[in-house]
């Protein structure tokens, strides 16, 4: 069994230094892998993401990342990277990542994602040029995610991760008005395609943990307001799926 630990929207700011990395105290006797489903930052600053990098840094689990809407914020995000690459945190747009896990390969795949909503309920390129700009970014974003879990293809499990939702399903006690900019339908065929054995998302803080898309892949809200805890563990192997 891997054992994968996720997280997202943490909001770490100038004021939270010293208070996540004490949960992460036995992240590695728990977890093989860690992954953040971005929104890591309050507003994306430098001077966050170096607070951030510090809670994460040389964490002793091969830890992966994808940014969220907060940590553009500030239009920093390529400092927010590079931030966490030094403090040894992958992030992934549109990339992927395979770690070996007692001779078992786990591929990670991340792209932030986009908005636009969900069947019967979706934007669509029509009408004004900044409607065909929203919805061509998601199809752009979800393009990304596809490529990123068709280069781990070979790997004996597959996570995806993205900040945005793949599925309405996990978006439940959100707003209804607020669906489309919480997730997009596009996300989930792009799973669905490339083929994964988790995806994992964060953005909706008051949403639901479970769904699943069209194909059959399990897909977990792992925003720190819905699950309440420092992070969230998925036990994959053989199709199964448990959780902690």
């Amino acid at each position: 069994m891997i054992r994968v630990a996720a997280v997202a929207d943490i909001h770490l700011g100038l004021d939270s230094a010293g208070r996540y990395r004490p949960r992460l105290e036995h992240l590695a006797e728990r977890a093989d892998v860690f992954v953040l489903a971005g929104d890591l930052t309050k507003r994306g600053k430098p001077e966050e993401a170096e607070v951030l990098a510090e809670e994460l840094r040389d964490l002793d689990v091969p830890t992966f990342a994808v940014l969220g809407n907060h940590d553009f914020e500030s239009d920093a995000q390529d400092v927010v990277t590079d931030c966490l690459g030094r403090a040894g945190v992958q992030v992934l747009e549109g990339d992927a990542a395979v770690c070996d896990v007692n001779g078992t390969s786990v591929g990670i795949a991340g792209a932030k994602g986009f908005g636009g909503g969900f069947p019967g309920a979706c934007g669509s390129e029509f009408g004004e040029p900044e409607m065909k700009a929203f919805m061509r970014h998601s199809a752009v974003a979800a393009a990304r995610l596809e490529s990123a879990l068709r280069k781990v293809e070979a790997a004996d499990v597959r996570v995806a991760v993205m900040h945005y939702s793949p599925v309405d399903a996990t978006l439940e006690g959100e707003r209804l008005e607020i669906y489309p900019f919480l997730g997009c339908y596009l996300l989930a065929e792009a799973v669905d395609r490339a083929g994964a054995d988790l995806a994992v998302h964060g953005h909706a803080h008051a949403g639901s943990v479970a769904g699943v898309t069209p194909g059959g892949v399990p897909v977990r809200n792992v925003a720190q307001p819905v699950i309440r805890t420092a992070y969230r563990l998925f036990c994959l192997g053989e199709g199964d799926l448990d959780e902690g």
